[in-house]
């Protein structure tokens, strides 16, 4: 009985699958991406109108100038950046870092329809610090004023919008035209789905220390992983035994790391640790300096969670997933 139960389920869910073309499965990153999107639907439909009011505003040279997909997509670091047939898609190839030796893997492999990147390119990573204004509204979320969180955060995104200027942005994107594959990727959209996994199984056990914290994500398949080849969760500033107090969760999503300055106005907003992908030097001393706990859960790792459940999406429509470049395929649909 639980066979022929399991049968009739198998030929229902084939009888829903819907034909996804490259477009589709960017427009599904993106709804994904929104929907878990701390500031929620709403505050992202508000992010939008602000943008489309600013355009309206332009003159006629400026607008000839915007980046008009910025009008429909709040995640300016995921984007289309070839589609060579415009196709059903029935295989995709992910990464978290696509260069032109993982595109030359999928002509390799032959049956690849679509190649799809984490991390920003072209396009995309000349955009990556138009995503951090994310940063300032979970700040905001976490009790730490708007005005303090958007002054501060605004010198880092210049930063990083000045390191990112001189990149080579187009080296992967020209050699998808070459080889001619089709190429997306979904950063922030993904981020966001790691971000919201982890507050919601966190938040409901609640750990009282930081080694709690950190033994509940091990028990995270993606992390567990991790752990097995010396890159799991890891407590950077704090101790195990500390307390966690308030945990946040404002540096999973938001592009890259947003100001170490923060952390005071952080700890002063009552928040005691903080789960992030990966820390540097001068954040690492400006958490101590303000007394936070720091845990790392991973880089690879949580990118590869994010990933995971938009992967899982596709897999339920009949797409078939080749994981490479770091990405760790898990999938929760058995």
């Amino acid at each position: 009985m639980i066979l022929l139960k399991k049968k009739k389920t198998l030929k229902k869910s084939l009888a829903d699958l819907k034909i996804m073309k490259t477009e589709e499965i960017f427009n599904l990153a993106v709804e994904m991406g929104i929907e878990s999107d701390f500031r929620t639907k709403e505050g992202v439909e508000k992010f939008l109108a602000r943008k489309n009011e600013k355009y309206q505003s332009l003159s006629a040279k400026r607008k000839e100038e915007f980046d008009k997909e910025a009008l429909v997509n709040p995640y300016l670091d995921s984007r289309i950046y070839h589609v060579a047939q415009d196709k059903e898609i029935k295989k995709v190839m992910i990464g978290v870092d696509i260069e032109p030796a993982e595109l030359l893997m999928a002509k390799e492999l032959g049956d690849i329809d679509l190649v799809i990147a984490h991390h920003p390119l072209g396009k995309g990573l000349a955009h990556l610090a138009d995503v951090m204004e994310l940063q300032c509204d979970v700040l905001n979320i976490y009790g730490v004023p708007i005005n303090i969180a958007e002054r501060m955060m605004k010198k880092r995104i210049m930063e990083v919008a000045r390191g990112v200027n001189g990149l080579n942005h187009e080296r992967t994107v020209d050699a998808a035209r070459i080889l001619k594959i089709n190429l997306m990727n979904s950063h922030t959209p993904c981020d966001n789905l790691a971000a919201r996994f982890l507050k919601e199984a966190i938040e409901k056990e609640n750990p009282e220390r930081v080694g709690d914290l950190l033994d509940l994500l091990k028990k995270i398949p993606e992390y567990k992983k991790a752990v097995e080849i010396g890159a799991g969760p890891r407590a950077f500033v704090g101790d195990e035994d500390n307390r966690c107090g308030r945990i946040a969760f404002t540096e999973i999503t938001g592009g890259t790391e947003g100001s170490p300055k923060l952390y005071e106005k952080m700890a002063q907003a009552g928040i005691g640790t903080v789960v992030g992908m990966h820390v540097s030097e001068e954040h690492k001393k400006e958490a101590e300096a303000a007394n936070l706990n720091i845990v790392i859960a991973g880089h690879m790792s949580s990118d590869s969670l994010g990933i995971n459940l938009f992967a899982d999406k596709l897999e339920e429509n009949g797409i078939a997933i080749v994981p490479c470049s770091g990405f760790t395929r898990i999938s929760r649909n058995s």
